[in-house]
């Protein structure tokens, strides 16, 4: 038997999240064309035969400009260093830059390196040709893999790389788990998506959810979810409502949908708007969003 924590890393908007959840084969990552949204490191745990796979997807390492980002480059190093592998993640459109090649030294000798060149459906021949040319100076690395995580191309052939260098070892989580987050924080990361899908560029990063109730009532199959959508400007609040409410109704009706199949029963869902100003640089706020600097070594 193999087990281990395989770190998911790289630049913001590679694809880590969307490479997680074709992995796992389970959604335990919300998805987005925006860069730097994931914010927490979250688990995906693959079972197969002989080798369970526990992936940490993380956020994607960048210069922070509040403490929210500083949480989320903390993040990323607090779990790459408590990882049994390094799972590196490139954006074939983009190409190998400096930011990639100075993290990957960091690791030479470290651990084993595995790199995922994802998107290779997006980009010519010869730009997937360039851009393995410039990962073979880590000819330290156990494997580089192209990949489409979009699409699951290559995703077989990536997790035998990592087989080969996981750790023997007994299983860290039962059969039946898939990712070690709660429903809780599952709901608030699904409306947080659904916001970000639907105001596309009228909202800037500063969107959290805040699940105030969730609950299940006692006679019958339903949940009752309550929850506050927080912006940092009362301008960002009255976009995210919409006219006649009808934004922040899109916002529920999508959401929904998700969350009925996450909990298996009917779903009434209550969202409200709340305003507070920078909450990306207070430690109070981002505390209470699930966000707390002290958690992350």
């Amino acid at each position: 038997m193999k087990s281990g924590f395989i770190c998911i890393a790289g630049l913001p908007n590679a694809g880590k999240s969307t490479l997680i959840n074709s992995l796992v084969g389970e959604k335990v990552a919300i998805v987005s064309w925006r860069p730097q949204t994931t914010r927490n490191n979250i688990l995906g745990i693959l079972n197969t035969t002989d080798c369970q796979f526990v992936f940490v997807d993380t956020p994607g390492f960048h210069k922070p400009k509040n403490q929210l980002g500083e949480y989320m480059n903390k993040t990323v190093s607090s779990s790459v260093k408590d990882a049994d592998i390094l799972l590196y993640v490139v954006d074939a459109a983009k190409g190998v830059g400096d930011a990639d090649v100075r993290f990957l030294e960091g690791y030479e000798g470290k651990m084993p390196v595995v790199i995922a060149l994802n998107k290779e459906d997006a980009v010519t021949r010869n730009t997937l040709f360039d851009a393995l040319k410039d990962l073979n100076r880590f000819s330290w690395a156990s494997a580089i893999v192209p990949i489409s995580a979009k699409k699951g191309d290559g995703i077989d052939t990536l997790l035998e790389e990592i087989k080969k260098v996981l750790p023997e070892g007994e299983k860290l989580y039962p059969d039946d788990v898939y990712t070690d987050k709660s429903m809780r924080f599952m709901a608030a990361e699904i409306i947080r998506e659904k916001g970000l899908y639907l105001l596309d560029k009228e909202i800037p990063y500063g969107l959290g959810v805040e699940i105030v109730d969730f609950k299940k009532r006692e006679d019958k199959p339903i949940w009752d979810i309550n929850a506050d959508i927080i912006v940092e400007k009362q301008s960002h609040k009255s976009i995210v409502i919409g006219k006649g409410g009808s934004m922040l109704k899109q916002i529920a009706s999508g959401a929904r949908e998700d969350l009925e199949k996450l909990v298996g029963d009917k779903v009434f869902l209550t969202l409200y708007v709340k305003v507070k100003p920078q909450w990306r640089d207070s430690e109070y706020l981002m505390k209470e969003l699930g966000y707390n600097l002290k958690d992350v070594k």
